[in-house]
């Protein structure tokens, strides 16, 4: 099963053979989630969401909920939240690769940057299980919150780390165009 996982996660950044789908249950369901973590972003409301499938498998849902001041241009000087709802099991440390590997779409670092940020991401966030829940919170200025089925597990307190990791999904560079676009539906340019 792991080898099938780290396949479903190699294969995720290939944006022809994926695409995006309206997941089920809808951003209304999720409003606990909101609840959650609204202390860092107060005011939130949900924006937009999709799935991301790929080659056939479901790999998660994904959730944007945005501040009331949110554009999609320069992105990473608002707050928002980016809620992904695992469809499958993946190790924290598929994860933190494959992330760090889509981080290199939106600009770029040295192997010593990658190290400690793949070391960052492994540290806050843990295996997911279908149905786990990771929620990551930008904190312009600041960086990034994460939590793990409505509970926080850490941040990385970093402005660079924070832009390209969200950049994976809002970036002009996202190597999935259709989600990043479904993702973005009901916020301004």
């Amino acid at each position: 099963m792991r080898t099938i996982a780290a396949v479903v996660v190699a294969l995720a950044c290939l944006p022809a053979a994926a695409r995006a789908q309206d997941p089920q249950p809808r951003l209304e369901a999720r409003a606990d989630s909101a609840a959650a973590w609204g202390g860092l972003l107060p005011g939130a409301r949900a924006a937009g969401q999709g799935r991301l499938t790929v080659w056939g498998f479901e790999v998660y849902d994904a959730s944007l909920w945005v501040a009331p001041d949110f554009r999609q241009a320069g992105f990473e000087r608002h707050a928002f939240a980016l809620e992904l709802s695992y469809l499958r099991a993946f190790s924290a440390r598929d994860i933190a690769q494959r992330s760090v590997a889509e981080m290199r779409r939106s600009g770029g670092f040295d192997a010593a940057q990658a190290l400690r940020w793949q070391a960052a991401l492994e540290a806050v966030l843990p295996d997911v299980r279908r149905g786990d829940r990771v929620t990551g919170v930008h904190r312009p200025g600041v960086g990034a919150a994460f939590l793990v089925n409505n509970r926080p597990v850490g941040e990385v307190a970093d402005t660079e780390f924070a832009r390209l990791f969200f950049g994976i999904w809002l970036g002009a560079q996202t190597s999935e165009p259709a989600l990043r676009a479904r993702l973005l539906t009901g916020t301004p340019p």
